[in-house]
């Protein structure tokens, strides 16, 4: 799974030429899904009218929820200086769980915003398609 931050789903939702070529290579693959917290789709639908409309249109986007664990680690997050609510979200939803085991990347235009030892990969990497 990739993480999709604010910042990505912003970029898909404005046309973003290197997102929508992820989007369509995830949509193609019955391996890849693209996973956007819950607290980054609400940020991006605050900066860009109707661009949660977008991403959720798409059949290959998850939404990871903000239940009750993830308010409380995302909470703890912020309280301890980690980032916004989103960029903390997104934290959250890229550390393993059970149902996850490893660190999931989360693709990002905003790389500084994440701490040390969280995976990120900028949208306009060179090695992805577009």
């Amino acid at each position: 799974m990739i993480i999709l931050d604010t910042s990505a789903v912003t970029a898909f939702a404005t046309g973003h030429r290197k997102m929508h070529r992820l989007v369509s290579n995830a949509a193609a693959s019955p391996f890849e899904h693209l996973l956007v917290p819950a607290l980054c789709l609400m940020a991006a639908e605050v900066a860009d009218e109707g661009a949660a409309g977008r991403i959720l249109a798409l059949p290959v986007v998850e939404i990871e929820p903000l239940d009750a664990a993830q308010a409380t680690t995302v909470g703890t997050m912020i309280r301890d200086g980690y980032g916004s609510p989103e960029t903390c979200h997104a934290i959250a939803a890229c550390l393993p769980t059970p149902l996850r085991p490893t660190q999931q990347l989360i693709l990002t235009d905003r790389q500084e915003d994440y701490p040390p030892g969280i995976v990120t990969v900028s949208i306009n990497d060179p090695r992805l398609n577009g």
